[in-house]
């Protein structure tokens, strides 16, 4: 009996420290997850906040970053008028330049004018990645007189095209897909009208598609070349010389020697008349005269 009486209380001391461990673990533990909850929750905003910065960042620099327009979808023209010493050098140079870019010669007229200076009209094709560097070249062969550039954006039409080629060639196959099907004669012929149509309509797609890709791809310059009359360094400066002083005395004498002959030309006829009075008098008046007083003196 005393056995037992001393053994149940160390059970008792036993238990109820195993209780006082479990009970400060679990407050431990609690404070623990406590502190890490609090902690995940204070850097959740943390991230949140980041992420928005980084999103209104990203938006800011898609708001203010300008829409690209890719040089494939721009058609570029250029018209030059320049003057030269010899227009058939500078053809020839033109024409070196323009094939060295990778491009060719197009339409070509040349003439003279009312005072013998040659004058060309040609058009070239470049390609629109040396569309500048040609130009320049261009305009550097003489005086340049006009130069007009132009750039017309055609990524809409592009864009409208290709979709609209899309969407015909299915309705194409659509309808070849039906001819496949049909059965009837009178279904046969009407599906190849309504074939040949949207065949047509496809092919006239195409060719737009073809234009603006050719005139995309190489860039237009149309070079008007006229010849630069000598002239020498005295006129340049204004003072009269040598040879403006013998063109002028040349154009005085053709205007007096034009005068003259308009005059004589007024007076011939009546110059003509006389001639005519006077041998008359001469020949027959005369003599007649001094007969008549020979006679009366005799008399």
């Amino acid at each position: 009996m005393r056995t037992d009486r001393s053994i149940r209380p160390v059970q008792a001391v036993a238990g109820l420290l195993l209780a006082s461990a479990l009970a400060l673990a679990g407050c431990g533990a609690g404070s623990d997850a406590a502190d890490s909850g609090a902690a995940g929750k204070a850097a959740a905003p943390r991230s949140d906040s980041k992420a928005g910065a980084a999103g209104s960042a990203a938006s800011g620099v898609r708001a203010t970053a300008p829409p690209r327009v890719t040089a494939s979808d721009i058609i570029r023209t250029a018209s030059l008028t320049v003057q030269v010493k010899d227009v058939a050098k500078a053809l020839d140079a033109a024409r070196t330049t323009t094939e060295n870019a990778g491009g060719f010669v197009g339409d070509e007229t040349t003439d003279r004018d009312e005072k013998g200076h040659e004058r060309t009209r040609v058009v070239l094709r470049v390609p629109t990645a040396r569309y500048d560097e040609v130009l320049g070249d261009l305009e550097g062969a003489g005086k340049l007189l006009d130069r007009t550039a132009k750039a017309q954006d055609v990524s809409d039409q592009v864009v409208d095209v290709r979709s609209r080629i899309a969407s015909q060639r299915a309705s194409v196959a659509r309808v070849r897909e039906l001819m496949d099907r049909a059965t009837a004669i009178s279904d046969v012929v009407e599906l190849e009208g309504e074939l040949s149509t949207r065949e047509s309509d496809l092919e006239a797609l195409l060719a737009q598609q073809s234009s603006l890709k050719d005139r995309t791809a190489l860039a237009t310059i149309t070079l008007s070349l006229s010849e630069t009359p000598v002239a020498t360094k005295a006129a340049e400066d204004g003072t009269p010389g040598f040879s403006d002083a013998l063109a002028g005395g040349w154009h005085v004498f053709v205007t007096m020697v034009r005068w003259l002959a308009l005059a004589l030309g007024a007076v011939l006829p009546f110059a003509v008349l006389a001639a005519v009075a006077l041998l008359v008098w001469l020949r027959f008046v005369r003599p007649r005269l001094r007969r008549v007083r020979e006679t009366a003196e005799r008399d």
